[in-house]
């Protein structure tokens, strides 16, 4: 067939083609390529990037109010007094006390340092605690961060004269583990005994009950969102394993016996433990846990969102576990890492599974010229503090590209100090802070930040016009 008989027969679905060609050359050659190594790349890689600078122009958003919610009247949720989602045409929300809807930008680990180079800096640049709250908080609020995220001192950011929202981390299950024994420290988070947590406890239900009680103190307070009940949990599917190979006294143990003989009958091995057996205690035993803590929670404080567990990267391609947490948490919350793109069809597998928001609770990159030795924790390295501000531009147009995230944390506030040798292993000698351990800003990364921060519901609203086009 010539040519002109091949355009003569597929018309449409030439110009289809050129029109999604040239689009596809337009968008490649707007991507920026940034070099990065991840933690166990011994090897740099260029990344795809895209900043705000590949897009149309976007206005800055213009119209926020006290909590940092979108008081343009575009859109309008509910007023309950408290932070509550909302799913509003086709897109999750998260929506402040006043009804305007809100999309969390928050920073992790806004803590006082503890060592005496932190606490020299401190009275040199703040006098006090006070003052470093109050300074800290303006300087979030300046480059566009609308939340204090976990591990943080809530206490003295509340006290702030203009506060901003806060989430609470309660660490459930690793605060009893601590107390009855068989944790340790792993890098980023408690370590368990063969993975395998104490949900099958019989005292654990009773701990959460009585744990939770001081959630109550802060139940009235419109400026807390929710509160996260533990960190990076190991829900994986290799569990089973670990349960059925703990000391015969242990409740788990017993337990995870019961579990597998109901199946397999009485003459049940560990040899005889299917994929589907895997997928089945992970989804009892991540059941069992949420059920319990949401009871606690909701039972002390009925008024926050329970925003789940601060997942990790070793359950992300477990779509049991999010169908399992579903029921009993407001918002799934994962810390995302490993990825320089977030993957779209990860993001709607989480979402569909659990029938909730995402908040991306850590992420970060840390920049070869911070001088630190940037061996510990997950996030990306790259060269400069200019590519670390590209990279949270790129990560963050894909979330607010998702209608099923309603915000991200950044991890974190402060670098690593690297004379602090209390923390673990994942947090002793990195540039992950916005500003260093002496309080001293990395100023380009900041002022990349505010440059997507500042213009937040612009960006889903030209976002979701595209869609529908």
């Amino acid at each position: 067939m010539s040519l002109i008989h091949f355009f003569s027969f597929y018309p449409t679905t030439i110009l289809a083609f050129v029109f999604v060609a040239v689009g596809f050359a337009k968008e490649t050659q707007a991507q920026h390529a940034i070099e990065a190594k991840g933690k166990y790349e011994k090897a740099w890689k260029t990344h795809a990037t895209r900043t705000l600078s590949d897009l149309p122009s976007i206005q800055k958003d213009t119209k926020l109010d006290e909590f940092g919610g979108d008081a343009s009247g575009h859109l309008q949720g509910k007023a309950t007094g408290f932070f509550h989602t909302e799913k509003i045409d086709g897109r999750w929300w998260l929506v402040d006390p006043l009804g305007n809807l809100f999309i969390s930008k928050g920073m992790n680990s806004v803590k006082l340092g503890r060592t005496s180079n932190t606490k020299k800096a401190l009275k040199q640049k703040f006098e006090n605690e006070s003052g470093w709250a109050k300074g800290t908080t303006s300087l979030l609020r300046e480059y566009g961060f609308n939340c204090i995220g976990a591990w943080s001192e809530n206490e003295l950011f509340r006290a702030v004269e203009q506060p901003m929202p806060q989430t609470k981390l309660w660490s459930f299950m690793s605060t009893y583990g601590k107390k009855r024994g068989g944790t340790h420290m792993e890098a980023g988070h408690t370590g368990y005994t063969n993975d395998a947590i104490f949900v099958f406890d019989p005292e654990f239900e009773t701990f959460c009950n009585e744990y939770a009680q001081q959630l109550a103190d802060s139940k009235d307070d419109p400026w807390l969102i929710g509160h996260f009940s533990d960190n990076e949990l190991p829900l994986k599917r290799s569990i089973i394993e670990g349960f059925l190979t703990l000391p015969k006294g242990e409740a788990g143990y017993v337990a995870a016996w019961d579990w597998l003989r109901k199946r397999h009958g009485a003459d049940a091995t560990i040899e005889k433990v299917t994929d589907q057996d895997r997928i089945d205690f992970l989804t009892y035993v991540s059941k069992r846990y949420f059920e319990i803590v949401s009871a606690a929670i909701r039972k002390h404080d009925p008024n926050h969102l329970f925003l789940g567990a601060r997942f990790h990267s070793a359950v992300y391609n477990n779509p049991e576990l999010f169908e399992a947490c579903g029921p009993f948490v407001d918002v799934v919350s994962v810390n995302y890492y490993f990825e320089w793109t977030p993957d779209p069809t990860k993001l709607a597998m989480w979402a569909a599974k659990s029938g909730k928001p995402l908040l991306i609770t850590e992420w970060y990159a840390k920049g070869e010229d911070s001088g630190m030795g940037n061996t510990g924790g997950a996030g990306w390295l790259v060269h400069s503090q200019q590519d670390r501000a590209a990279f949270y531009q790129h990560f963050a147009l894909s979330l607010l590209e998702s209608k099923d995230c309603v915000g991200w944390h950044w991890f974190r506030y402060a670098d690593n100090d690297p004379d602090d040798k209390t923390v673990d292993p994942s947090n002793r000698d990195s540039n992950k802070g916005v500003v260093n351990a002496v309080f001293e800003p990395w100023q380009p990364l900041l002022d990349g930040m505010s440059l997507l921060n500042d213009r937040t519901y612009s960006l889903i609203h030209h976002f979701d016009r595209e869609q529908k086009r």
